[in-house]
């Protein structure tokens, strides 16, 4: 596996993690049980899971409302889709030089 394999692997480990942490934290909060830490779901998000933290921010229906949340995780998916871009344009440069 190459480079961009394993930070195709990293991406999707951090974007089931991001889905499921926040599954995790809506459940915790339903059972009024100790809850993950906003900044810790903040974190994985930030790390790669953005995409999976805003389809689980919809799909469980948790954080819409904090501002952090419903403007922040959005804002996250479209830096690393700018990221994304920017790799593959700079390793295809690469490519024909």
């Amino acid at each position: 596996m190459g480079a961009r394999g394993f930070i195709i692997l990293y991406y999707i480990v951090m974007n089931v993690l991001g889905l499921t942490s926040m599954a995790a934290d809506k459940i915790r909060a339903m059972e009024r049980r100790f809850r993950i830490p906003e900044s810790v779901l903040l974190i994985i998000a930030l790390i790669g899971g953005a995409a999976g933290s805003t389809a689980g921010m919809y799909i469980f229906r948790h954080k819409k409302r904090k501002p952090l949340f419903a403007i922040g995780l959005p804002l996250m998916v479209l830096l690393h889709i700018f990221l994304w871009v920017l790799l593959l344009v700079t390793s295809s440069a690469v490519v024909f030089l």
